[in-house]
C-alpha cells in the first residue's frame, strides 16, 4: 500500500480549487500594497558591531534549514503557491545544509562557513540589512543580517530584552506558535481545519497531556514559586515576552503584514482586516512547553505492551524460558552496547529487580485500549479518520519515541589545536516554517546565540554563550510508570488508598468547518480522558481477573513549565562559567535530554530527567498496582512530586577522551526505555569514526564535521550488519546467478562505503542504486524468515510492536516517519547481529536466549538468507519504493529524500537525505573569560 506522508491542512493549498477562486476574486493590488511585507523595519543607518565578549575566535558556526523567516503575508503566500517564489530569507539556509552531502569529502576549515552560517556575537557594520526599535521603544534594538536575517536582540533592560525576544519570535514564528499553542490545548483542528493530520496531531498531545486552563496556570505558579529570585525572575522574563508578541500582533494587524494563513484559514479577511488574531497569555507558553517536552523530552512508557509481549513468550516456551527470550529480546544492559560515557563508571537505574513485587500483569487477551474519541460527525467519522487516531494513539502509548540527536565531543587533549570542538544539535525534524528559530540575546544577565523553540524563546536553548556552547538529544530514560488501578462500582471509579474514588472527566469539543487552506468536509469530535491521581487511563483490562485500568504517570506531567529555570541558567553568563555551572543548569531539566558542553579548556555531560525513586522491588518495565506499597517514594498525588535520583546518579562526566550520542544507551547500567539498544545502533556509526579520529589525535573542526557528515550518509544494516549476513551466504559457494549477482552488488556497495549518496550533487540517483534497492528489500524478508519460525507469529507480532524490524530512510512507518531525514533509530539490526555471529560461531556477549536463523545449523541459515536474498533481487525498484503524495513508484531518491512538512503557506524543494541534526553547531573556543 503507498505510504504517506503526514499532511496539515495547508499541504494541500497548491491545487486547492477554492484557492483558485480567491485569487481570481481577489484585488491583487490591495494584497500587494497592503499585505506584502511589514514596514516597521528599516535600513540601518547606526553601524552593527561585532560583540567584544565573544570568545570562540570566529570559529562558532551553525546552521538551521530552511530558513529564519517563517512568516509570510497573504500575497507571499499566493506568489509562493503560484509561481514558487520564497520569501527573503525563508530558505536561504536550505542550500548550505543540503550541499554538505555532497561537498564534506574536500571540506576544510576555511570551507566549513561554505556549508554553515558565522555564528559569532553581533553583526559587522557592513552586514547589517535591518535595525528597528520594537514598538518604539528605546531599550531595546533588533538587528538582523543581511545573509541570514537572523534576529540580533540587544536590551539594556532585563524587560526590554525579553519584549524583543518576544517581538522577535512574533515576526519570524507567529503563525507556527499559533498552532502550537492551539496543539498543545488539543485545539487545532478547529484553529486550523480538520486535516486528519491536524487530528492526529490533536489526539496524540492530548492524550498525553489532557490539561485544563487551571492545570496550566498552575505549572508556571508552582515553577515560580518554587525556585525563589530566579523564578520570580522568569515570570517577569515570560510577561516581558509576552508583550513584545503582543505588540507585534497589534502592529502587523494594524499594518495588515500578519501571515496570511489567518486569512486562508478564515480567522481574518483579506478585504476589511475584519477578524482577530488572540493575543498570548502566560497558559499559552505552557502549553507549548507540553508538546516540547512530550514530543522530544518524555522517555518511557510501554510497560503494558511489554506485557503483552512478555505473556506470549511465556506462552510460547512457558514461564521461566519465556522470560529469558524476552530478556534477550528487551536489552536493558547490554554488554556489547554503544555507551556516551565509555570510562566505565556504572550508574544503575532501571535495572531488573531481584525479586520483583507489586507487578500487575494483564490477563492473557484482556487488553483493550482506551478511546480518546467520542461522538464523530461529519469528515470526522471517515475511515481514513479513524485510522489516524489508531497511528496517533500506538505513537503515543509506545516506548519507542522520536528522537532528538546528535552529538560528537572531542577532548582538548586530542585536537590539534589543544582546544576542545564539538560538532552536536538537536535532529527535530523538517518543517516549514522550522519548530526551531534563530536568535542572539544580549542583555542584563543575558548572553547567548543559538536556537529556540517558537514561542518559548524567551531565552536560548540550544546554543552558545560568551565562552561555551551547549546541546542535547534525547535520552529516553523511563520516567513514565504504568499502574493498574481496581475498579470498583463501575468503569469510572477506582480504589485510592482504600477508598472508591472518581475519575476526573476531561473533555475538547472540537468542530470545524471548510476553509480556503483546507477543504476537509465539515466534522466534529470531543476528546474524552479520564484522569487518576495516578495520571491518565491509557487501557483496561483484567488483571488476576480483577477489573483495572491501566494509568500512565510521568515525572514530568503537571510540570512541563518547571524547565524554564535550567535554560534560565544556562543563558546567565554569571552562572555559566565551567562545566560545573553547566551541569548545575543542566540539573534543573526535567526534560529527558543528554546535555553535552565544550569551551575552550573542558568538555562535560549530563544527563537530565526528574527521575523517580521507585519503591523496591518495582521493575519499570511492566505495570504495577496502584497501592501504596508500589509508588514513588514520598509520591504526592495533588502535585505529582517525589524523590528524585540524585545528580550523581546520573550518568555524568567531565573531559572524558570524547562524547558520542544518537539516542544510545548513556552508561553502564542505566537503562533506557526503548527496545533493541544493543550491539548494532546508529551511536556505533558515529563511535567508531570518532574513536578512530581520536586514536589518530590532531582532530580538527574539518575532521569531526567530516566524520558526523559520513555517518549521516551511512545505512547502519549495511556497514555493521550485512558482512555478517554476507559471510554465511559465502559458507558454501553461490551458484545461483540471481543470488551471486545480488551478492557481488551488495559487496561492491560496502566496499565503497556503504553510503546512501548522489553520483554527484544534483543527480537524484544513488550510486549503488541497485545494491541499496536490493537490501531495503532484503532486510524485512530476511528478519521475518530469520525469527517468525523460531518465535512463532504471535510472539514475532508481539515483538515487532515493541521494536520495529526497520527505520529506512525510505520507511514510511516508526515514530519519525517517511521524508523526515532521522533513520535507524529503531530496528532489528542488534538481533540480527547476534544471531548471525551465533549461528557462525563468534564470539556473542549478552547474546539472544535461542538462536533462530535456520535453527542454529549453518546451512539453514544460509537456505534462508539465500532464499530471501533471491526474493529481494527480484522485486523491481516500483515495489520496493512504490510512491506516496510526494514521490511516484520507483523513484528510490525521492523515496529517501527529506521534505520540509509545511505547517504554513510556505513550500520548499525536496533536498537528498541526510541523517542528522535539523539545527547545528560547529564550535572550537580559542579562550575564555
Amino acid at each position: 500500500m503507498p505510504r504517506r506522508t503526514p499532511r496539515t491542512a495547508l499541504d494541500r493549498l497548491r491545487t486547492s480549487r477554492s484557492l483558485l477562486g480567491f485569487l481570481k476574486t481577489a484585488s491583487v493590488c490591495v494584497l500587494v500594497a497592503g499585505l506584502l511585507s511589514p514596514l516597521t523595519q528599516t535600513a540601518a543607518s547606526a553601524a552593527g558591531a561585532t560583540a567584544s565578549n565573544d570568545y570562540c575566535g570566529g570559529q562558532c558556526s551553525d546552521i538551521l534549514p530552511p530558513g529564519e523567516n517563517g512568516n509570510a503575508t497573504l500575497a507571499q503566500i499566493l506568489l509562493n503557491q503560484a509561481f514558487g517564489t520564497q520569501p527573503a530569507h525563508a530558505e536561504d539556509q536550505l542550500g548550505p545544509y543540503a550541499g554538505l552531502a555532497t561537498g564534506y569529502s574536500a571540506l576544510t576549515d576555511a570551507k566549513i562557513n561554505t556549508f554553515f552560517d558565522d555564528a559569532s556575537f553581533g553583526v559587522p557594520s557592513d552586514q547589517v540589512a535591518s535595525s528597528e526599535k520594537p514598538a518604539g521603544r528605546g531599550d531595546v534594538t533588533i538587528v538582523r543580517d543581511k545573509k541570514t536575517g537572523v534576529p540580533h536582540i540587544t536590551g539594556t533592560t532585563r524587560y526590554g530584552t525579553e519584549f524583543g525576544a518576544g517581538y522577535a519570535a512574533a515576526e519570524d514564528r507567529l503563525w507556527l506558535m499559533d498552532v502550537f499553542r492551539h496543539v498543545g490545548r488539543g485545539q487545532l483542528t478547529g484553529f486550523a481545519g480538520g486535516a486528519p493530520a491536524n487530528q492526529g496531531l490533536e489526539q496524540q498531545f492530548y492524550r498525553n497531556a489532557p490539561y485544563t486552563e487551571a492545570d496550566l496556570q498552575a505549572q508556571i505558579d508552582n515553577a515560580v514559586a518554587g525556585n525563589g529570585a530566579r523564578g520570580q525572575q522568569a515570570l517577569a522574563d515570560v510577561k516581558a515576552y509576552l508583550d513584545g508578541i503582543n505588540a507585534y500582533i497589534d502592529a502587523s494587524d494594524s499594518g495588515r503584514y500578519f501571515p496570511g494563513e489567518y486569512v486562508l484559514t478564515g480567522h481574518k479577511d483579506a478585504i476589511t482586516n475584519a477578524g482577530t488574531i488572540d493575543h498570548f497569555k502566560v497558559t499559552d507558553l505552557v502549553a507549548l512547553a507540553s508538546v516540547i517536552g512530550s514530543l522530544f523530552g518524555s522517555g518511557g512508557g510501554g510497560e503494558v505492551n511489554n506485557a503483552v509481549s512478555l505473556l506470549a513468550a511465556q506462552q510460547k516456551y512457558g514461564v521461566e524460558e519465556g522470560t529469558k527470550v524476552w530478556e534477550s529480546f528487551r536489552e536493558r544492559n547490554d554488554p556489547e552496547a554503544v555507551l556516551t560515557v565509555h570510562d566505565g563508571e556504572s550508574f544503575p537505574y532501571g535495572t531488573k529487580p531481584a525479586d520483583t513485587q507489586g507487578e500487575a500483569l494483564p490477563d492473557a487477551g484482556s487488553v483493550t485500549e482506551e478511546p480518546l474519541v467520542y461522538d464523530r460527525t461529519g469528515s470526522a467519522a471517515t475511515a481514513s479518520a479513524k485510522g489516524t487516531s489508531a497511528d496517533a494513539a500506538r505513537t503515543t502509548l509506545s516506548s519507542a519515541r522520536r528522537g532528538m540527536s546528535n552529538a560528537l565531543v572531542v577532548s582538548g587533549k586530542h585536537t590539534a589545536s589543544g582546544h576542545p570542538i564539538a560538532v552536536f544539535g538537536p535532529q527535530t525534524g523538517y518543517f516549514a516554517p522550522q519548530l526551531l528559530l534563530l536568535q542572539e540575546i544580549q542583555g542584563p544577565g543575558i548572553s547567548a546565540r543559538g536556537a529556540s523553540f517558537a514561542g518559548l524563546s524567551m531565552y536560548v536553548e540550544l546554543g552558545r554563550g560568551q565562552d561555551y556552547s551547549w546541546s542535547a538529544t534525547t535520552s529516553g530514560q523511563d520516567i513514565i510508570d504504568t499502574y493498574a488501578v481496581e475498579l470498583c462500582q463501575d468503569d469510572y471509579h477506582y480504589l485510592y488508598h482504600g477508598t472508591c474514588t472518581a475519575m476526573e472527566k476531561i473533555e475538547q469539543k472540537n468542530a470545524w468547518k471548510p476553509t480556503v487552506a483546507d477543504g476537509t468536509a465539515a466534522g466534529s469530535y470531543t476528546m474524552r480522558a479520564w484522569r487518576t491521581k495516578y495520571g491518565p487511563v491509557a487501557y483496561r483490562a483484567t488483571a488476576g481477573g480483577k477489573k483495572v485500568a491501566y494509568t500512565t504517570l510521568r515525572s514530568s506531567y503537571l510540570h512541563e513549565a518547571d524547565s524554564i529555570i535550567g535554560f534560565q541558567m544556562l543563558n546567565d553568563p554569571d552562572y555559566v562559567k565551567g562545566p560545573k555551572d553547566f551541569q548545575s543548569a543542566a540539573q534543573h531539566i526535567n526534560y529527558t535530554f543528554n546535555w553535552f558542553y565544550a569551551d575552550s579548556q573542558h568538555t562535560a555531560y549530563y544527563n537530565s530527567g526528574d527521575n523517580p525513586v521507585r519503591a523496591s522491588g518495582v521493575d519499570t518495565e511492566f505495570p504495577v498496582w496502584a497501592r501504596p506499597a508500589y509508588e514513588w517514594r514520598n509520591w504526592n498525588p495533588a502535585t505529582n512530586t517525589a524523590d528524585y535520583t540524585p545528580a550523581s546518579a546520573h550518568p555524568n562526566s567531565v573531559d572524558q577522551d570524547y562524547y558520542i550520542s544518537w539516542n544510545n544507551k548513556q552508561a553502564a547500567d542505566y537503562t533506557t526505555a526503548p527496545w533493541a539498544d544493543g550491539s548494532v545502533h546508529r551511536g556505533n556509526l558515529l563511535d567508531d569514526r570518532v574513536k578512530k579520529l581520536v586514536a589518530a589525535g590532531g582532530v580538527t573542526r574539518t575532521k569531526l564535521v567530516q566524520a558526523m557528515a559520513d555517518a549521516g550518509l551511512a545505512d547502519l544494516r549495511a556497514e555493521d550488519v550485512l558482512p555478517k549476513l554476507l559471510k554465511v551466504v559465502n559458507s558454501s559457494a553461490v551458484t545461483d546467478p540471481t543470488v551471486a549477482g545480488a551478492v557481488n552488488k551488495l559487496q561492491a556497495w560496502l566496499n565503497a562505503g556503504a553510503k546512501r549518496t548522489e553520483t554527484s550533487a544534483g543527480s537524484k540517483t544513488y550510486a549503488d542504486a541497485d545494491a541499496i534497492r536490493i537490501l531495503d528489500a532484503w532486510w524485512p524478508l530476511l528478519v521475518k524468515a530469520e525469527f517468525e519460525p523460531g518465535l512463532g507469529s504471535d510472539l514475532y507480532t508481539a515483538f515487532t510492536a515493541n521494536a520495529p524490524i526497520d527505520e529506512a530512510p525510505s520507511a514510511g512507518h516508526g515514530p519519525t516517519g517517511s521524508h523526515a531525514g532521522s533513520s535507524f533509530q529503531y530496528g532489528w539490526w542488534s538481533y540480527v547481529d547476534k544471531d548471525i555471529r551465533a549461528v557462525l560461531g563468534e564470539p556473542v556477549q549478552g547474546g539472544l536466549a535461542r538462536t533462530y536463523c535456520g535453527g542454529g545449523s549453518l546451512g539453514s541459515c544460509r537456505g534462508t538468507l539465500t532464499g530471501t536474498l533471491k526474493q529481494a533481487a527480484g522485486l523491481t525498484a516500483a515495489q520496493v519504493y512504490p510512491g506516496d503524495d510526494q514521490c511516484s513508484a520507483g523513484d528510490q531518491w525521492c523515496a529517501d529524500s527529506i521534505s520540509h512538512r509545511t505547517l504554513g503557506g510556505i513550500k520548499h524543494g525536496k533536498i537528498s537525505w541526510q541523517n542528522r541534526p535539523t539545527f547545528q553547531q560547529v564550535v572550537e573556543y580559542t579562550s575564555h573569560r
